[in-house]
Formats: C-alpha cells, sequence, structure tokens
C-alpha cells in the first residue's frame, strides 16, 4: 500500500525533524555542518521553500519551513537526504541508510506557535546540556535571528519581521525572547506535534487545515467504538 503524502499546504509553516537511523551520528567533521547547511540552501530554493530557523544537532536536524507549493517540503528534503546520504557514506566509508526513515513534520499556527517553535529550535543545544547560551552554538539559525549574522540560507518569516521596524530592532527584539525558557507544556506540545506529524495550533486552525486538506490532523481516539444498543 502507498503511503499517504504528507500534510503540506503551500503557505503554511512546517517544523520538520528528520533523525539519523538507531540516534547514530549525522554529523562528525565541521565539514559535514557546512555542506549540509550550503546543500540545505540549494534544495530550499530549487523547490521554493523559504528556511526561517535551524538546528543541526550532532544525530538529528530541526528545521522551521514555510513552502510555496503544496509537498514542496517533500521535494526539498528527498533532494538534500540523497545528496548528504551519497556525501556521508563516501567521506566515512559506509553503505547503507543514514535517515531513520521518513522525516517528520507539523504544520504550524504563526501567530500562537511560530516564534515558540523557532526558540524551541534553537534551544536544542543548551537543553542537551552542549553550550550555555544559544548564541555559543554554531550549527544554529540563533547567530542570526539574534545576532543579525549575514545568511544566504534564511528567509525572515512575517511574525519575525513583526518584531520591529528595522533589523536592529527585531534582533533585539528576538533576544528577548530568550531571556526564559519555552516553558514545557509548549515544549510537550511541539514534540508531540512532530512526532505524530500532525498540527501544532489551535482548534480553529485545525479546522481551517482540514478544510483546505480534506484530511485528518487531530489524533483518532484510542480504543474500539462503543457498540450501539
Amino acid at each position: 500500500m502507498s503511503r499517504r503524502p504528507r500534510l503540506c499546504p503551500a503557505g503554511i509553516a512546517q517544523h520538520v525533524v528528520q533523525r539519523g537511523n538507531n540516534r547514530q551520528a549525522c554529523f562528525v567533521a565541521d565539514a559535514d555542518f557546512r555542506a549540509y547547511l550550503e546543500w540545505l540552501a540549494e534544495a530550499a530554493r530549487a523547490s521554493a521553500v523559504a528556511v526561517h530557523a535551524y538546528v543541526l544537532m550532532t544525530n538529528h536536524v530541526h528545521l522551521l519551513v514555510t513552502p510555496e507549493a503544496d509537498q514542496a517540503v517533500s521535494g526539498m528534503m528527498q533532494t538534500l537526504g540523497r545528496r548528504y546520504v551519497r556525501y556521508f557514506n563516501h567521506c566515512y566509508q559506509r553503505t547503507g541508510t543514514l535517515w531513520e526513515g521518513r522525516y517528520k513534520s507539523a504544520l504550524v499556527q504563526d501567530h500562537r506557535y511560530f516564534l515558540a517553535c523557532s526558540r524551541y529550535i534553537e534551544l536544542n543545544p543548551v537543553r542537551a546540556g552542549m553550550v550555555e547560551q544559544p548564541g555559543d552554538y554554531s550549527w544554529s539559525s540563533f547567530r542570526s535571528n539574534a545576532g543579525g549574522e549575514s545568511s544566504d540560507l534564511l528567509t525572515p518569516h512575517d511574525e519575525y519581521k513583526a518584531l520591529g521596524g528595522n533589523a536592529e530592532a527585531r534582533c533585539r527584539a528576538y533576544r528577548a525572547l530568550f531571556d526564559q525558557a519555552v516553558d514545557p507544556t509548549t515544549c510537550r506540545t511541539i514534540r508531540s506535534a512532530v512526532q505524530s506529524n500532525l498540527v501544532l495550533g489551535n482548534d480553529r486552525f485545525k479546522d481551517e487545515v482540514e478544510a483546505l486538506t480534506q484530511r485528518r490532523v487531530r489524533p483518532a481516539k484510542r480504543g474500539r467504538p462503543k457498540k450501539l444498543d
């Protein structure tokens, strides 16, 4: 049986996660991180996908993106994944799969969760105990979003641009968001949505997505249906 196409409507942000198979390392040397980011930028441009935030961890990747066309994210991830696997297998004289099956993703409601999801992504190295501050980690979008570091990869989202009237004001306001960690409830909600390939948003947003895609975006109820009398 063929797999159902992913929920990937144009114009709606998505949180994408791809993990190494059996949690094995996907990045070993700095050159690996640089190669992935270079090819991510190329694949994003070719597929018309805007990248807003990212973090490359040792054994997995988080991206926050918005496609301009339906299913564009799937095309981007397939192109990027295949190219990077060829490179990684060649460099480290290995064969076989690198990624843990298909990537996982969740549609993200802009005004409610976009900035929280962006912070969640860029705080990954801090939560993992790799660095004390997000700006200490080299392989994330934090230095661009919060510090104004130039990037050919990133495209500012409307929610980010609304933080201030110019680049300096936006960076300052974005940094201020990191004065407090993402609360545990929101973290669990973000993780649950992406693990289930569903939707990160309120009921109204879910209703809109279901009407747009003609697909169920809420978890199915557990247990057998009750018998009718």
